[in-house]
């Protein structure tokens, strides 16, 4: 455990007008308070705060975030109260611990909805001061450091879920790579045992054969850019076995076919040497198409830049090569934490991150918890593609992102009335898929509203949850209009739009249809409008309801029938797990379930009222019955076959059918249909035929 003076001489280290009392107070009040509590692993709680605080000076940040490290638990764990906090530390302190505790004392339906409403909180404090975050993931990184001490697996599960599809994201976001990985990794370790360890074996057999020897790469390349005048320090370093998983996942072949398992750095004094050492490797190593980047010219949104190329290097090793100056590698690690932004006293820090604006976005847009953490999550998961509109500004996108993205993106209003799109001058569907460089312009109608199948493409979160609040909001238009004019009807007064229409400005509101949504959505009651309208009315069968009374709905698309028959698709041959939705047949009075991404339901994009929200009963969470189908390509060679079989046997899954198809000299591919139990069973069957040394690409079909 660090001590309170070597604590105080890491700050003043690099920071030597650091404010050494309060640090000092600090430090003591928290031991204080937290006294003789443990954590899980039987230390002092203590430990847990200081190492938090060790964690962000090694970040080298300012003094006022290294307090609020020593006490961020002090609020959530013991008797103090945030008063005693600004009292005793500043509000600015007080601020930044309040934004790092949790709503611990309210009591919530749900586990998830509990995690929705302290993610909205935390999202809240760090749209007001970046700091919250900084805090947040150097708390996030040392519980995920010693997650092995608790006992309960679920818990860690969860707690490693919530690392990878939230905390590591957001690390990303704010350019801090070096903690993200660390929290991927991790948190793969939790989530893949078994993956983890296979990948681990794989590279320890690499380095025993040599192969994977990082110093003659280093030395080859450093002679070629010694004879191009550049002077330079070059590194290579072996990738995290999540980020190996990762590609092996995004582009569907095994461990063998992974060439940039080593990454080569290189780093030059300028900006204009990065492209002279990229013009030498490109002249003296062979270019492999397709895998070129040049995040200078088109930084990432977190403000990382470098150049990224791969190519054939020494020893005919393919191998891939970051080109950058000191500053950028130091933004590169640092992140955020390298500006010191916060020393100057900059508030509003989220106004500085168009990432952190369409977050909360979202948290504006979205009433259901669900939908918040699920949009958000979608939000934070991009590879990027970058797009401009007619006048030249910037549209950033995740990978995959259609031209109803970009509409959204661009502003909420555009994307809930756009018609179609012009795509580098030709006009495209808004289905359209973006790639790197295209200029977008959005053909828009004041007639033109979200179909509901949007929601099904879109790859924004921003997209989802604006589409979500228009269909919502309609839909409390419809509910709203009914409920007035059965009210109507039941006092026995004749329905007059334009009667209401004169209650707009005592109402405030600017148009009929905004009375209705809010009668539709419970904030207003019929008869609260009945008696504005005709005060002397007396009610004979309506009474006068508070909001809270109303009865309210936000469900679109409606939600599965519980006496219409339902089957899965044999199209898409959906798995517990995967995202679903129904097709309702009327002539058939059934239900088709098929995976929300079957390109069969494209055939009804323009019948919405056919589309029923459906979720997985937990019954068949552990159901055997569920059909997989596998293509993979297989080295041939005597005992392949049975490697496979021996390996998917040894996850426990039975193989119903086998098929050999299309031979080659070398390899063939092989069509298997399998008996699973969940998605997360498939996964870690696919998972295992890729790393062996059998298979060449594994597909799911």
């Amino acid at each position: 455990m660090i001590r309170q003076y070597e604590l105080v001489e890491a700050v003043k280290e690099y920071d030597p007008g650091a404010d050494e009392e309060l640090l000092n107070r600090a430090y003591i009040f928290a031991m204080q308070v937290h006294g003789t509590q443990e954590r899980a692993s039987g230390d002092l709680y203590f430990t847990h705060p200081l190492e938090v605080a060790g964690i962000l000076v090694g970040l080298r940040l300012d003094v006022t975030t290294i307090a609020t490290a020593l006490l961020h638990d002090t609020v959530e764990d013991t008797s103090v109260t945030l008063q005693e906090i600004e009292k005793l530390f500043g509000k600015e302190i007080a601020f930044l611990v309040d934004g790092m505790t949790k709503l611990s004392q309210i009591k919530f339906q749900s586990d998830q909805i509990k995690q929705a409403e302290n993610f909205r909180k935390l999202l809240l404090a760090m749209s007001s001061d970046i700091r919250v975050l900084l805090i947040k993931l150097a708390d996030r990184l040392h519980n995920m450091r010693t997650l092995q001490y608790i006992k309960s697996d679920a818990k860690k599960k969860r707690i490693a879920t919530e690392t990878m599809e939230i905390y590591a994201p957001l690390a990303e976001r704010i350019g801090l790579h070096t903690i993200k990985d660390e929290l991927q990794n991790l948190a793969f370790f939790y989530l893949h045992p078994h993956t983890h360890h296979l990948i681990l074996a794989q590279l320890h057999i690499l380095r025993e054969q040599g192969t994977s020897r990082i110093e003659p790469i280093v030395g080859a390349l450093n002679t070629t850019l010694k004879k191009n005048g550049i002077k330079a320090t070059i590194a290579g370093r072996e990738k995290t076995p999540y980020s190996i998983w990762r590609k092996m996942q995004e582009k569907n072949i095994s461990f063998e076919n992974l060439f940039d398992i080593i990454a080569f750095r290189i780093i030059v004094e300028s900006v204009p040497e990065c492209y002279s050492a990229l013009g030498a490797i490109h002249t003296t190593y062979s270019f492999i198409p397709g895998r070129f980047k040049d995040y200078n010219s088109t930084p990432k949104q977190n403000n990382y830049k470098s150049i990224h190329t791969s190519v054939i290097g020494p020893n005919q090793q393919r191998i891939e090569v970051q080109i950058r100056t000191q500053e950028m590698e130091k933004v590169s690690e640092l992140g955020v934490a390298a500006h010191w932004q916060y020393k100057q006293g900059i508030s509003h820090e989220g106004q500085q991150y168009p990432w952190l604006r369409s977050l909360l976005d979202i948290q504006r847009n979205t009433l259901n918890p669900k939908e918040f953490l699920e949009d958000t999550k979608l939000e934070m998961f991009q590879d990027q593609v970058f797009c401009f509109t007619p006048k030249g500004d910037l549209i950033t996108l995740p990978r995959g992102a259609i031209a109803i993205d970009f509409a959204y993106a661009v502003h909420s209003n555009i994307g809930d009335h756009c018609t179609a799109a012009r795509i580098n001058g030709f006009h495209m569907s808004l289905h359209t898929p973006l790639a790197n460089g295209d200029q977008v312009d959005i053909i828009t109608s004041s007639v033109q509203s979200p179909s509901p199948t949007w929601v099904r493409f879109v790859k924004t979160g921003k997209a989802r949850a604006s589409i979500r609040r228009f269909l919502r909001h309609q839909k409390f238009i419809e509910i709203g209009q009914a409920a007035l004019e059965e009210a109507f009807e039941k006092e026995r007064l004749v329905f007059n739009e334009k009667k209401i229409k004169s209650l707009l400005k005592a109402l405030k509101e600017k148009s009929l249809a905004e009375i209705y949504a809010q009668i539709g959505e419970g904030l207003k009651s019929p008869a609260d409008l009945i008696l504005l309208l005709y005060p002397n009315h007396k009610l004979t069968h309506l009474t006068e309801k508070t909001s809270s009374e109303t009865h309210r709905t936000n469900q679109a698309p409606s939600r599965l029938p519980q006496d219409i028959p339902t089957r899965f698709s044999s199209c898409c041959h959906p798995i517990p797990g995967d995202p679903i939705v129904g097709i309702l047949t009327p002539s058939q009075k059934k239900i088709t379930i098929h995976a929300d991404i079957c390109k069969t339901l494209d055939q009804f994009m323009d019948s919405p009222k056919q589309w029923v929200e459906a979720e997985w009963d937990k019954g068949l969470q552990n159901a055997k019955n569920h059909t997989a189908h596998l293509v993979l390509t297989v080295e041939h060679a005597p005992g392949s076959m049975a490697a496979i079989a021996t390996l998917i046997a040894q996850h426990h899954a039975n193989i119903l059918d086998l098929k050999v198809t299309n031979k080659r000299p070398e390899f063939y591919d092989l069509k298997i249909d399998l008996n699973v139990n969940t998605l997360t069973h498939l996964q870690s069957i696919i998972d295992a035929l890729r790393l062996s040394p059998h298979v060449m690409e594994v597909e799911r079909k």
